[in-house]
């Protein structure tokens, strides 16, 4: 292990239950602030670590499984790019034991691929923490790696990639701006990969929860409504923008103009649109399911311009009709039919119809009901549209890896009851129960208020509360505060004493929240659509059946029960992300907001537990025969029962009484993680010896035998070092300091270019990338691009365009200064490129990129150094 960690990945701990003040919390979050300052954002907590590497690496057979209890992971949200999701990285982690290299996602990812594959049991890695911290960058990541590193066959690429471009997909249908993050998932996304028996993923299946469809009528100061819209108006086609009767400024939409100071967003929905295009092709949508699927999305927009005027009788009238002949267009509905359906409400009594006027309010809430309902089954329909091109029918014994990434907790300055989420503290059932008791809790007192008849209201929800919870310690008001606690609380709202702090809920629109209740008059119209989406989405079925559609309430608990189900029957791995900042600025370290966070996470307490408990289970299986080779009664085969040979074992081995437990079924506890390590470093030199004893036998007779094993991958990195040495060696400032930083294998990840740059580069593998500011001839203006160095050429990028191309036949040269800076001239042969000439570039790495730059040139005395001063 020590082999593997540079001085830099040593800064503080990078176990914490290596930590010495272990109960110290101040200890744990300056543990963080110094490793955060390190660009080092992830810190480990091994739940329990059967390995302790010795040093080296072990032969491929060797390489066994890495058994744990679970594993959790706390990330740092670094709020900028650190190179450290490369291929090379992803290259490194794999297959490599979980402590032999410092803490990362990608060795998450590949513990419990090999778990997965060794055992064929089902994972799970869950990903918690609050908005901004990371969440969905995490999930991808993992999603990345799993494509890239697993073994794939031609027939299954397709596969591989569907499920990559999914991400995208549901990003711009599910994820919108919020104050705390410019990406902010606003539902719930549970993926399962699925693979065969040999590890290869075959498929997936995903199910989403509970999309926030409050946001389409709706958003909060300075946010925004989901990305589809404005990817929509910003990068769709000008043809396919007259055809939907739409204008590219989101301003003129009622329901993308409320939120002011929304347009300040981070998020580029032009290049995005490219992108979401890209999957669907991918994905499989055909031309109607695009057709009906962006007119259900650009319908919403002229529904959200849809005006009302009380005539008077004081009732609603729509006075302009464009709006609704744009909607019957795209849904395919009758104009008049809809017309009436937004301004009248059809009641039955018995057998009897009765057509009532609606009042302007209403009018206004059936029109807002219609877009939620609309959005939302359509998104049902597009996870479902994924997942029918996700499946495999051809593997009937499949294992899986999930990924659980829901959206986090947050605190508004006001919240309603369309935002509730079970805040997984440690050891807050008590507010659980609170909220989703049976016939006690909060929202079956919400539920019963909504269904009962006579009138009631969000007073007389909360006056309900008052009578029924307001006994419960961790419930208040304001008639139900003492005199210090009034002056906080509003007369229509109630807190809730958390297990990390408080949280005041406002009742106003709980109940219409939660009814989410749409006309039948309304949900007639919707089943006679002849939009092809809408017509699986809205079924004449419905009409038929006379009981009420649940509430948000009981969708919420019947979720929550189906997802605990499917989170107990797999083994689990954990990533808890932490925000450094509420302004989203890299290398800031807030540690107020910090400590608050691992306060709510539960993370010193989980950290106490793993100190104090019994760290380790196994089942008897996987344990004998991790460990039988230790004892001469197990190895090399145990005959009797298994729990028999681990009891056989551990007596040999000599564990005291004191430092394990023996179940009575299938679990084998070893107190602590510490008694482990010294038998683990008994089986590594058992393995060697024997590794050795039958490499005797197999040594190549000649030093040219081609049997030999391959030398290291840091010899490569020692050959490039070697070249930079002569080449800038006394020659530039800064290149003193530069040894000791190892070349990365590239800057950028490959998922970070363009599709349509690959596809451009076509069968040339690229070998190296990085970020460069690359300045113009004339005038010298400063544009960002990529540089990317495959075998025969340098590619100069921007976003999806390959800006230049600089064949190494024609490389004439490259100019450094002398200086401590980072520009270099890519000179060409005239000739060549006659209508681009020399680059002139400027980059962070330049010893890097110039020496990567002249070994795949093969030429070193194309150099040339020139004096600043």
């Amino acid at each position: 292990m020590e082999g593997a960690l540079t001085a830099r990945d040593k800064v503080g701990v990078q176990d914490f239950v290596l930590l010495d003040a272990h109960t110290s919390e101040s200890a744990f979050l300056d543990n963080l602030r110094k490793r955060f300052r390190e660009n080092l954002i992830y810190v480990t907590y091994p739940l329990s670590q059967l390995f302790s590497s010795c040093g080296g690496s072990l032969p491929a057979f060797a390489a066994l499984s890495i058994t744990y209890i679970g594993t959790l992971l706390v990330s740092v949200n670094p709020y900028q790019e650190l190179g450290i999701y490369t291929l090379s990285q992803m290259e490194l982690y794999q297959g490599v034991n979980f402590f032999e290299l410092p803490p990362h996602v990608y060795a998450i990812a590949d513990n419990a691929y090999r778990m997965m594959c060794s055992e064929l049991t089902n994972h799970l890695i869950l990903i918690s923490g609050e908005s901004g911290a990371g969440k969905t960058e995490a999930s991808k990541k993992i999603l990345q790696y799993f494509a890239m590193t697993c073994p794939m066959t031609d027939s299954l690429e397709i596969a591989r990639d569907r499920l990559l471009l999914s991400n995208p997909v549901l990003e711009a249908f599910g994820n919108a701006k919020t104050l705390r993050n410019d990406n902010s998932s606003r539902f719930g996304k549970y993926m399962d990969i699925q693979f065969d028996f040999k590890g290869i993923p075959i498929g997936g299946h995903i199910i989403g929860y509970l999309i926030e469809k409050s946001r389409v009528v709706y958003q909060n100061h300075g946010e925004r409504n989901f990305h589809i819209f404005y990817q929509l108006l910003e990068g769709g086609e000008e043809q396919l923008l007259a055809y939907l009767g739409l204008e590219r400024d989101p301003q003129l939409y009622r329901y993308l103009a409320q939120a002011h100071g929304a347009s300040e967003s981070s998020m580029n929905d032009r290049n995005d649109w490219k992108t979401v295009s890209n999957a669907f092709a991918v994905i499989d949508f055909t031309e109607d399911d695009l057709e009906n699927l962006f007119g259900i999305i650009a319908s919403i927009l002229h529904l959200g311009n849809v005006c009302f005027r009380e005539n008077h009788q004081g009732c609603a009238t729509i006075p302009v009709i464009n709006e609704i002949k744009w909607i019957a267009k795209l849904l395919g509905v009758q104009p008049s039919a809809l017309l009436e359906a937004l301004t009248h409400r059809k009641i039955e009594a018995q057998t009897e119809e009765v057509i009532c006027p609606l009042t302007l309010e209403n009018s206004v809430y059936a029109r807002d009901a219609m877009a939620k309902a609309v959005y939302g089954r359509t998104f049902t329909w597009l996870v479902n549209k994924i997942n029918s091109s996700l499946v495999n029918k051809e593997f009937t014994k499949k294992t899986v890896i999930g990924l659980l990434d829901i959206y986090g907790f947050e605190v508004f300055d006001k919240n309603g009851g369309e935002g509730w989420e079970p805040i997984q503290y440690f050891n807050n059932k008590i507010i659980c129960d609170l909220v989703e008791e049976r016939h006690k809790g909060i929202i079956s007192i919400l539920d019963e208020e909504c269904i009962r008849p006579g009138p009631a209201s969000d007073l007389s929800f909360l006056e309900k509360l008052e009578e029924k919870v307001g006994k419960h310690a961790h419930f208040q008001t304001r008639k139900l505060a003492g005199p210090n606690g009034r002056k906080r609380i509003g007369w229509m709202e109630f807190r809730l004493f958390h297990y990390a702090g408080e949280v005041t809920y406002c009742t106003k629109g709980f109940l219409e929240k939660n009814s989410d209740l749409l006309y039948r008059h309304l949900k007639e119209v919707l089943c006679r659509s002849r939009n092809g989406i809408l017509k699986e989405c809205f079924l004449a079925a419905e009409l038929e059946n006379r009981r009420r559609s649940p509430t948000v309430g009981t969708q919420f608990k019947t979720s929550l029960s189906s997802l605990l189900e499917i989170l107990i029957s797999k083994e689990p791995s954990y990533i808890r992300c932490i925000k450094p900042n509420e302004r989203k600025e890299p290398s800031k370290f807030d540690d107020f907001l910090i400590r608050h966070q691992i306060k709510y996470l539960g993370l010193m307490e989980h950290l106490r537990v793993r100190r104090a408990g019994f760290a380790y289970r196994r089942k008897y299986e996987h344990f004998l025969q991790r460990y039988k080779s230790l004892c001469p009664d197990t190895w090399p085969h145990w005959r009797g029962p298994p729990a028999e040979g681990v009891e056989r074992l551990i007596k040999y081995i000599g564990y005291k009484p004191e430092e394990y437990k023996l179940g009575r079924f299938i679990k084998g506890f070893i107190h602590r993680d510490k008694p482990l390590c010294p038998d683990n470093e008994e089986f590594v030199v058992f393995v060697r010896k024997n590794y050795i004893l039958n490499l005797r036998y197999h040594v190549p007779k000649n030093v040219l035998d081609k049997r030999w094993l391959r030398p290291p991958g840091i010899l490569q990195n020692m050959q490039q070092k070697a070249v930079a040495s002569a080449v800038f060696r006394g020659k530039k400032e800064g290149y003193a300091e530069s040894l000791n930083k190892p070349f990365a294998n590239s800057r950028i990840d490959e998922g970070d270019i363009n599709p349509k740059v690959l596809q451009l580069i076509g069968n040339e593998k690229i070998q190296y990338g990085i970020p460069v500011i690359k300045y113009d001839r004339k005038g010298f203006k400063a544009r960002q691009r990529q540089l990317i160095l495959t075998q025969k050429a340098a590619y100069v990028v921007e976003l999806a365009k390959i800006k230049q191309k600089i064949e190494y036949s024609a490389l004439k040269g490259v100019s450094t200064s002398n200086l401590r800076d980072g520009f270099l001239v890519i000179h060409v042969s005239p000739g060549a490129n006659k209508h681009k000439g020399d680059a002139i570039l400027q980059c962070e790495h330049v010893f890097e990129a110039v020496t990567k730059l002249i070994m795949l040139v093969k030429k070193e005395n194309i150099v040339h150094v020139v004096q600043g001063r």
